[in-house]
């Protein structure tokens, strides 16, 4: 029967929480007093429903993708462990998500004694006013049921955080109302941590703490002492901590204590997409790009692997600090803002469809600058230039990988006996396609890209941008704001004397 009350707790959702107990003399009388008077602590019901979600073949943290190969079987280990364990990553590389998501493996629900500031256990409360409560109620004690998504507190660091913030405090006020001595622990108000009781407690930027906290949080880990105003109070907190932190403040000196390092049981390192295809994946699942309007939106594929790209060639780039790294809201803002500059150009040519061109990728510029930080180097050359040059780079990335095999040379030839092409990129999808229509050869490509000659005239005008474009990031083809893209006219080199080897030279 405890198995099955225990089952049931997990199972139950919030609107089923009034068949359960209301007082402890109810839950001692029935098929829940088992199953929540045992001495199973908040690591041993995350492992116990970690374990159960294993067994049946559940996603473990649905979202999170990348990560099924080396950070999540982990975390997996770390919670099988019982361990405290700390995430370290760059930044965008879903450290906080991923932590928000371990409230799944939390019961439905847990009895607490109603009003309890610390939710304290109804079989064994920890703080003096329950205890005391207990005593003068006795199986009367009102009993609250506190939900999953309630037992996760969760705090930014920075170094403006005190002690009182995280253990707690005396409040003087509520020792004179309650006519307490200051010594008394029924003065104490609690911080974030004991509010944490029977949970999870995550810190991000957990090296931006003062070491002070650091010792008070290590002590907690370790003894479960708690010293609030230098007056000794044994709490043997029931909580799981788990932080977050750049791997550079880390491992720094001075950032973060050793004991408090050596009491973290797991060190987890996260990383950003191994492939294109999984950056894709995540930039798609979490960009805003399924706009309602009236105009439709269309973005191929090679526009995604295009913006994906711009991340991975900014995280190569010597001129990008990698210390700080380049998260992974940098292709999305960007797939964001090029959705957003397609469907400006086609609400104002009044037209139905809306296809993100490279054109839209340069214009969304704006959200790619501020996504990363400069070393030296780069800050000479501006932050607009790079972002142009990582563009053109991943262009010449994208471009290779769909045209490597492929002659274009009728194309670049085209350009070399003197043709010019100048398009707006405001222009409707009608006209583009129209001035893209004289380039020579230029759509016998486009089907390389997915595109044919009855697809609409603005994904056949994209996919041919993109051909330019390619050959553009790839050197074979000039472009300019003001001729538009050309080429320069060949050098027929000097004939050279066989013997001197030096260009022959015409005397009079």
């Amino acid at each position: 029967m405890a198995k099955e009350a225990a089952r049931q707790m997990r199972e139950e959702g919030p609107n089923k929480m009034q068949t359960k107990p209301n007082s402890l003399g109810e839950m001692k009388k029935s098929t829940w007093n088992e199953a929540c008077s045992g001495q199973r602590t908040v690591k041993d019901e995350l492992r116990e429903n970690m374990m159960r979600k294993l067994a049946a073949g559940e996603e473990l943290f649905p979202g999170i993708r990348g990560y099924d190969d080396t950070v999540i079987p982990q975390i997996i280990n770390a919670i099988l462990s019982r361990h405290h364990f700390i995430l370290l990553g760059l930044r965008g590389q879903a450290k906080t998500r991923i932590l928000r998501e371990l409230t799944d493996f939390l019961d439905d629900a847990i009895p607490v004694i109603a009003g309890c500031e610390i939710n304290d256990n109804p079989y064994r409360p920890i703080c003096r006013s329950c205890k005391d409560r207990l005593q003068a109620e006795g199986d009367a004690i009102p009993i609250a049921w506190l939900p999953r998504d309630r037992r996760y507190v969760e705090k930014l660091a920075t170094p403006d955080v005190t002690i009182a913030d995280i253990l707690g405090d005396v409040d003087p006020i509520r020792a004179a109302k309650g006519g307490h001595d200051l010594s008394s622990e029924l003065t104490i108000h609690y911080g974030m941590l004991p509010r944490a009781n029977r949970g999870i407690f995550a810190i991000n930027e957990l090296p931006d703490l003062s070491g002070k906290i650091q010792v008070g949080l290590f002590n907690v880990m370790q003894e479960g002492d708690v010293q609030i105003k230098g007056y000794p109070v044994r709490m043997p907190l029931d909580v799981l901590l788990v932080f977050t932190a750049n791997p550079e403040d880390y491992t720094a000196r001075g950032k973060i204590i050793t004991p408090l390092k050596d009491r973290i049981g797991s060190e987890i390192r996260t990383h950003y997409p191994a492939t294109i295809d999984e950056g894709i994946a995540i930039t798609s699942q979490e960009s805003w790009t399924s706009r309602n309007g009236a105009v439709r939106v269309a973005i191929p594929n090679y526009i995604r692997e295009e913006a994906e790209e711009i991340a991975f060639q900014a995280r190569e780039d010597k001129r990008v600090d990698r210390r700080s790294g380049v998260s992974q809201r940098l292709p999305i803002s960007c797939l964001e803002n090029a959705v957003s500059s397609a469907e400006q150009r086609a609400i104002r040519n009044g037209e139905k469809l809306a296809v993100v061109r490279v054109a839209d990728i340069y214009a969304a510029i704006p959200s790619m600058t501020g996504k990363f930080e400069l070393e030296y180097e780069g800050e000479l050359r501006g932050a607009e230039t790079i972002a142009r040059e990582l563009i053109r780079s991943a262009i010449g990335k994208t471009f290779t990988r769909y045209f490597a095999d492929t002659n274009l040379q009728s194309i670049v030839q085209w350009f070399e006996n003197g043709g010019e092409l100048k398009v707006a990129a405001a222009a409707k999808a009608s006209e583009h396609l129209a001035e893209l229509k004289k380039v020579q050869g230029l759509f016998n490509h486009t089907a390389a890209l997915g595109v044919g000659p009855k697809d609409d005239p603005a994904v056949q005008a994209a996919a041919a941008e993109f051909v330019l474009e390619g050959l553009w990031a790839h050197k074979r083809i000039s472009r300019s704001e003001e001729r538009g893209f050309y080429a320069e006219p060949r050098k027929v080199p000097e004939p050279r004397d066989s013997q001197s080897r030096m260009p022959r030279r015409q005397f009079n």
